[in-house]
């Protein structure tokens, strides 16, 4: 199990300022003087690629605030929402809403179908995508490649890509593959490089950067879309996942805090390393009790 434990009490002070006020980063944040320190302990769990960037957040979270830590608690068996709801964790990171817990979308996750450079499909509908991974396109030729039979490289079901990836095309059939399922992204770019009929999908920043590094890999355009910040920001790329953290229905201040820290124009920044900050200009297409996140409004 991949536990990344900082196990100190967690201690968040408020001190009045004579003016008041602290600018950070372009957001005005009020200090306030408080008695008694509030102690305890965030824990946040989950199962799927979003662990750097909660990793990056985290530490952040705690220079800006000395004495706080926040725990980590993540590998394919955690059962992060479980734990929210048993109280175990404050918050559980994840891509699909659950109507007994508070939901917060923190951003998206854009979806690239990839293909070996050789390979010389360019661009699919996502009706061909539909056909690609499961079994009704087999064959390269049937989108205008190579003839070839086409080798799916699938996705574990527990990295919190696969449900993402089937629910923005509308599978619901089972996925062809012609492999055992991969969990990491790093192994589907190694098996797609190495070999000319391979498809897969991985998150879009893990493609680009593979692109920049000059892994010998294709990011396909679907229904004539590049995939990029901003198509998938207003979901002309309709290839992505929300990005989630659900909590208590009333959460702790602490908690709240860590929220507010995530939703701010810092931790968007933060964000935007791995995935697509939120805005609330988007149009959302995610399920009804997802809040969308204005970084400059407080926590609801």
């Amino acid at each position: 199990m991949i536990v990344a434990q900082r196990t100190l009490t967690i201690s968040f002070r408020c001190f009045a300022l004579a003016v008041g006020t602290l600018l950070l980063s372009g957001g005005l944040w009020l200090l306030c003087d408080a008695d008694a320190a509030l102690t305890g302990r965030i824990l946040i769990a989950g199962y799927g690629p979003e662990l750097p960037v909660v990793q990056d957040l985290a530490k952040a979270y705690e220079r800006l605030h000395p004495g706080t830590a926040i725990d980590l608690e993540w590998d394919s068996t955690v059962r992060a929402i479980h734990l929210v709801k048993t109280g175990a964790a404050q918050i559980a990171v994840t891509d699909q809403p659950d109507p007994a817990l508070k939901t917060t979308q923190i951003a998206w996750d854009g979806i690239a179908v990839i293909v070996n450079f050789a390979n010389p499909v360019r661009e699919v509908s996502s009706a061909q995508v539909r056909g690609l991974f499961s079994t009704q396109i087999t064959n390269w030729a049937e989108v205008d490649g190579a003839t070839a039979r086409v080798e799916v490289i699938p996705r574990t079901s527990v990295n919190n890509l696969t449900a993402g990836f089937q629910n923005s095309l509308g599978l619901t059939e089972r996925m062809a593959a012609s492999a055992a399922s991969v969990r990491s992204d790093q192994i589907v770019l190694s098996l797609v490089s190495g070999r000319d009929a391979t498809v897969s999908y991985i998150s879009l920043a893990a493609a680009l950067k593979a692109q920049e590094d000059g892994i010998s890999i294709h990011i396909l355009t679907v229904d004539q879309i590049d995939p990029g910040e901003a198509t998938v920001k207003n979901g002309r790329y309709r290839l992505r996942r929300p990005v989630l953290m659900l909590t208590a229905t009333q959460p702790d201040p602490l908690t709240e805090s860590f929220l507010s820290f995530v939703r701010s124009v810092d931790g968007q920044q933060l964000l935007r390393t791995m995935f697509v900050p939120v805005e609330m200009s988007v149009p959302a297409t995610v399920p009804s009790n997802v809040q969308q996140l204005d970084p400059s409004s407080p926590s609801s």
